[in-house]
Order: structure tokens, then sequence, then C-alpha cells
């Protein structure tokens, strides 16, 4: 005699579904806040790569790297090897090019000259206000999108102040960037072109450095490029008057 089978039991039905109740509905999520405008910086926007660039040779790269190393950790940072090291480059790279460290502060001043001129393309032109519009655009670039680079300037200024070698180097990036605005004020209408442009890169730095380093840089609010283009048409007015 076969045993017998125990009863198989239905599986118990499921409740009905209910559909939700308005109030278990979960609630929309709040509009994210507008974030404000951004101010645009026509500087930026004009120097920007565009799409297929190629990607530049190994001395810029080495030289953008070191000037990026200055800015964020001072001279104390700036070694053949942290660079290799930041620029993703293999060991003994930019000792290959740049045989010591006073080669290498020099191919900075080289290359921060070459940036600052590009990032100036100031048009030619005898209307004051339009050549502050640019200046003023110029100066809100630097104290922005260039801030770290003109950082990284001052610091390797004052090397070249403690060592002689680096001085010529120092005096030829110098003088590109004067060269660039002795024509503009040629154009304006000064009558001593290169005295009218060493004054106004005179004041030009000393309102970066205050601005960037200076004891009130830190609780100066952000720059403003109505206020900048202002001041440069007081510097313009000031530089052509005491020179015209």
């Amino acid at each position: 005699m076969s045993p017998r089978k125990p009863p198989t039991q239905k599986p118990a039905a499921e409740p009905p579904a209910t559909a939700p109740s308005a109030a278990s509905k979960p609630a929309a999520p709040a509009p994210a806040p507008q974030e404000p405008a951004a101010v645009r910086d026509p500087i930026a926007e004009a120097t920007a790569p565009a799409g297929g660039e190629r990607a530049p040779d190994r001395r810029t790269l080495i030289a953008d790297t070191a000037i990026g190393l200055v800015a964020s950790g001072g001279l104390r940072g700036l070694t053949h090897r942290a660079v290799d090291g930041a620029a993703g480059l293999p060991a003994g790279s930019t000792s290959y090019y740049f045989r010591t460290r006073t080669a290498l502060i020099a191919a900075c001043y080289r290359r921060l000259a070459e940036l600052d001129v590009a990032d100036g393309p100031l048009e030619l032109t005898a209307d004051r206000d339009a050549a502050a519009r640019a200046f003023g655009a110029l100066l809100y670039h630097w104290l922005t999108a260039g801030r770290e680079r003109q950082l990284a300037r001052f610091e390797l200024s004052l090397e070249a102040a403690r060592n002689p070698e680096l001085e010529p180097g120092l005096r030829e990036a110098g003088l590109a960037v004067r060269a660039r605005g002795a024509a503009v004020l040629a154009a304006l209408g000064a009558r001593e072109p290169q005295e009218s442009a060493e004054l106004l890169a005179a004041w030009a730095d000393g309102l970066l450095y205050d601005r960037l380093a200076g004891a009130l840089a830190r609780s100066r609010p952000a720059p403003d490029p109505a206020e900048l283009v202002a001041t440069a048409r007081r510097m313009i007015d000031a530089v052509l008057e005491a020179t015209v």
C-alpha cells in the first residue's frame, strides 16, 4: 500500500493592488536655484583652444607646467622632477630641454611674455574709450582666468632680482609686452610712446599686485569689468597727459 501524499495547499491570494493615494505620492523635486549669470571674459573666449587644435610642443608644455607649479607652490616647488611629474613626462625630460634651473626659469619668462602679448591683441585706435574698454577687459582677464599666471610672473620676477643671471631673460620678456603697449599709445597720440608704455605697465603691475597679493586682496570684492574699464580710462588719460 503506497503512502498517502499530503494534501497540497493553494498559495494565499495576494491582496489586490490599490492605487496610491495623493498623500502617498512623492513630492516633485523643487526646481534647482538659478545661478547668477557668469560675467563674460572676451579675452578668454578669444584665446580658448579650438577643437582639434594640436597639443603644445614639449618645450611649451614644460614651461606652462613650470608656471603652474610656481603659481601654486612658489619657487621652492619648481624642480625638474616636479615638472616631469606634473606634466606627465618621463623622468629626465625637463632636464633634457632645460639643463639648469636658470634655463627653466628663463623659459618661463619667455612663455609668460608670449601669453601676455597673445592676451592683449589691443586694437590700434585713436579712440580713448575703445582703448579703455580693451585695456579694462585685459585687466579683468588677468585678475580672473589669468590670475595664476600673474601670480607666477610676480614670483619669478622677484627671483631675477636675487639672481643676476636671470635679469636678461626677464628684461627681454618685459620689452615684448611694452613694445605692444607703445604701439597702442602711439595710436592714441602719445608723443613719447615708449616712455608712456613703461609708465602704464608700472601702473598696471601695481594694480594687479594690489588686487592679487596686496594687503587687502582677500577682502576685496570680485573684479568688476565696468570698474576696471573706468580705471583703465583714468590710467590712459593720465599717462597721455603726462607725456603728450
